[in-house]
């Protein structure tokens, strides 16, 4: 096995009696990752600073749940058999997070938590996306030191090297076997597409909306060819396709959708200077309600007119 990409030999650490497992935290450091940016996103969209952390308390925790749920429906045979221990359901530091339950449910979250801050969830969604997309790639890194997420067997000099001890390596393939490192894939697909959304932001004027239906079909694309590829089994399937499949192609045709409808019907969140954003403290601290509006009104600033607006 001296060819290609070798998975590491561990996936945790111990300190004192706790045991850290890396796939949580690279979890935790692509959560950190899409806060921090999204936060000043948010701040050049009017919105004060430190409210990102309001939104998040609710959408973090409801998205890890909803993403462990999502695995566990689709995959009822890896946890409910004679003799399991259904603990195991909980073990998310063991790997099984499923991004497709966690962005559903964490839209929810998201959703009651720009409700209760007063943010529209529109202008939250649309700083959210490169964020999200670093975090997901980040949180991919994850995958690999459980040495998951991978492909079919390849002779390409990038391919992964996987244990044979590990759960998940195929039987009847030889010791030494290299596979499409799909994870790796994802994580390159995911830092371009951040990158990308940032840089037009830059030089073209979104619509409200846009960047979320960017990310869909950016990211959707992405899934429908490396679910395509992947080796680990799943237990249902929708017209001839993986279920996962299914759900990304449809997440495209709903990005384009979406894409083309704002583009004609849209407006613009307006610019402004992020130091003139308040911190959200020292605007509650002055009874202030901020730049966001109430919630009757969906708590946007928009400006039908100001095409111009770059606010990424």
């Amino acid at each position: 096995m001296s060819a290609g990409i070798p998975s590491p030999s561990i996936n945790s650490f111990d300190i004192g009696p706790l045991t850290v497992h890396f796939y949580a935290l690279c979890i935790l450091v692509g959560i950190v990752i899409a806060i921090v940016l999204t936060n000043g996103r948010l701040k050049r969209r009017g919105v004060e600073s430190g409210v990102i952390l309001d939104i998040a308390i609710w959408a973090v925790p409801i998205g890890l749940i909803g993403g462990r749920l999502y695995h566990v429906v689709t995959h009822p045979h890896d946890y409910f058999y004679a003799g399991a221990n259904l603990w195991n359901v909980f073990a998310i530091w063991e790997g099984g997070l499923a991004i497709f339950g966690s962005i559903l449910a964490g839209t929810l979250g998201a959703y009651i938590g720009c409700r209760r801050a007063k943010v529209d969830f529109v202008t939250f969604a649309d700083a959210l996306m490169p964020g999200l997309l670093l975090a997901q790639a980040f949180g991919r890194l994850g995958n690999y030191f459980n040495q998951e997420l991978y492909g079919s067997p390849t002779t390409l000099p990038w391919g992964l090297q996987i244990s044979t001890s590990s759960p998940a390596y195929p039987a009847g393939l030889p010791a030494g076997t290299l596979f499409q490192p799909l994870f790796l894939y994802e994580m390159v697909w995911n830092i371009i597409g951040a990158l990308l959304i940032m840089a037009l932001g830059r030089r073209i004027a979104f619509k409200r909306g846009q960047v979320l239906a960017s990310y869909l079909v950016w990211y959707g694309c992405a899934r429908a060819v490396l679910e395509s590829l992947r080796l680990d089994p799943t237990e249902f399937y929708f017209l001839g396709l993986k279920i996962n499949e299914d759900i990304a192609i449809l997440m495209a045709i709903v990005g384009v959708v979406l894409f083309v409808i704002q583009g004609r019907r849209g407006t613009v969140d307006p610019v402004v200077d992020p130091r003139s954003a308040p911190d959200a403290s020292q605007a509650r601290a002055d009874g202030a309600d901020g730049v966001n509006g109430s919630a009757d009104d969906d708590l946007a600033v928009t400006s039908p007119g100001s095409d111009t607006s770059r606010p990424d």
